[in-house]
């Protein structure tokens, strides 16, 4: 894969406004697109604000009318602001996309970033993002009632089966401790080239979330690195080796399409009978948006 070009918009104090940062994503998305540039990814820092994507439910919204950013990549309500570490990889992938490739290598350079600092994260089966793992619950009380563990497998509209292997942690059904999203991944991928990233907490003040159901998820917490580790972490400390491992997991990668399996029925005058084959096919753009 050819190297990417990091750029560092902005970060305290000079923080980089929503907007300027979206409308600067799709001056270089629409430039990748057309090879004027390289393959791009963005850091930087927001000053606080809500950004919705498009599966955001105005249940998980601030009750409050606080302002919310509608944009249009995939995943729902998230908060971005001071002490969080944003990233707008704009990649140029070949066809037919897999975007679930491209969560996975995202997920696995944040992964190997807070590794650096000392704090084991995992990937949890259906859910993006990167997670610190809830204690085990080796015996749980007998409280009586009603029993309301669910299996996000079943019960969660968020639960993206897509997200599976043995890289990710099983679905936390109550085995575990409430698990904590330590940072978030949405994509929205257009004319083959990716936008928006991730947001990986540093040392933001966490309160923030509380106004909102961040990415629409009920049964888990969200947490930082500094929380995590229990002393200040900076922004200025983890942005060269996120930088180095983006890089490394980006620029290396062996991408290839998309293999579809898509089921051919043939029928003859003596039988009918179905075979499936994998082939290469082109989906419509608009449903490579995800998260």
């Amino acid at each position: 894969m050819s190297e990417i070009e990091f750029v560092r918009l902005g970060f305290g104090p000079d923080f980089v406004e929503y907007q300027e940062a979206w409308d600067e994503q799709r001056r270089v998305h629409a430039a990748r697109f057309a090879d004027e540039l390289p393959d791009t990814c963005l850091l930087l820092e927001h000053p606080p604000v809500y950004t919705a994507g498009r599966r955001t439910d105005p249940s998980e919204r601030p009750l409050d009318g606080t302002p919310v950013i509608d944009v249009d990549r995939g995943g729902k309500i998230t908060w971005h602001g001071p002490g969080q570490l944003v990233g707008y990889p704009i990649q140029k992938l070949p066809r037919p996309v897999d975007v679930v490739a491209h969560v996975r290598r995202l997920e696995e350079a944040l992964i190997r970033t807070c590794a650096e600092f000392g704090l084991k994260t995992s990937r949890v089966e259906g859910r993006s993002g990167v997670w610190v793992l809830g204690d085990p619950v080796e015996q749980r009380p007998a409280l009586g009632g009603l029993n309301l563990d669910f299996d996000p497998r079943v019960a969660d509209e968020e639960f993206d089966p897509r997200l599976n292997g043995p890289e990710y942690a099983p679905s936390n059904a109550g085995q575990r401790r409430e698990d904590r999203k330590i940072a978030a991944i949405g994509i929205r991928v257009a004319k083959g080239v990716t936008m928006h990233g991730f947001a990986l907490n540093v040392n933001p003040d966490s309160t923030w979330f509380d106004k909102i159901i961040p990415c629409g998820i009920r049964d888990a917490g969200v947490t930082s690195l500094s929380y995590e580790l229990g002393r200040e972490v900076t922004i200025a400390d983890v942005l060269p080796v996120a930088e180095r491992h983006l890089r490394d997991i980006l620029e290396n990668a062996e991408l290839k399409p998309r293999l579809v399996e898509t089921a051919k029925t043939t029928e003859t005058a003596e039988t009918a009978e179905t075979t499936e084959t994998a082939e290469t096919t082109e989906r419509p753009e608009a449903e490579k948006a995800t998260a």
